[in-house]
């Protein structure tokens, strides 16, 4: 269950204002970045996204509801995170700029989702419908060519996560994290960082002055 600091009311502003440029935006390079699609796919593919708002602290998707659209991130910062067996909240990803925010079990397999997704800023996103994605999957090839190459993508990213965190230090972790996803140690919060390295708060503030007070050792 979402705490109470969670449990805020859900309100998607559509923007339907003539000025968003949405063939220009960076966040549909996830797709220009695949060499395979047509110019008109590519087209069709991204005139179906809505463009949304979230506040911050907002949930885009609650434990128990089922996911029934994914979403771009074009501006903004999200976490995903479960509930452990303490009631702790255990952050399982962040989602950064031009990044995918999905719930892959849930979506696809329409099942209720066993995480939260919440913003940690203030977000705007471009979301595509399930229905919508089906009937464009099954409409377009190279959309489930892309599908399969950003599957292997993630899988090999979830893997590579998994052994680090039993073969990297706390330390490397956290330089990597930083290397990849500068925007989490600007704008989450210490507790949300340490959950995700596996760490203490007290830990990672330790790993944090040792850092700079010796940036070379690092």
């Amino acid at each position: 269950m979402l705490k109470k600091s969670h449990l805020i009311p859900i309100k998607i502003l559509i923007l339907k204002s003539q000025n968003i440029n949405w063939m220009t935006s960076k966040a549909f390079d996830v797709y220009r970045d695949f060499p395979f699609f047509f110019q008109e796919e590519l087209d069709e593919i991204i005139q179906k996204h809505e463009k949304v708002v979230f506040q911050k602290g907002e949930a885009i998707l609650q434990e128990g509801k089922m996911a029934n659209e994914y979403y771009i991130l074009e501006k903004g910062l999200a976490r995903s995170f479960v509930n452990d067996f303490n009631g702790n909240d255990v952050t399982t990803n962040f989602f950064t700029e031009n990044e995918i925010i999905i719930d892959v079990s849930s979506l696809f397999q329409r099942i209720p989702t066993q995480e939260n997704i919440v913003c940690i800023t203030d977000c705007e996103c471009w979301k595509l419908d399930f229905d919508v994605f089906q009937e464009l999957f099954h409409k377009i090839p190279n959309l489930r060519e892309w599908g399969r190459a950003w599957m292997s993508q993630q899988l090999f990213l979830y893997k590579q996560r998994s052994v680090e965190m039993f073969t990297l230090s706390a330390t490397k972790r956290y330089l990597h994290l930083l290397e990849q996803k500068s925007q989490v140690i600007q704008f989450a919060p210490l507790k949300q960082i340490a959950s995700y390295l596996g760490i203490t708060d007290t830990s990672l503030s330790r790993i944090r002055k040792e850092i700079v007070s010796h940036p070379k050792k690092n």
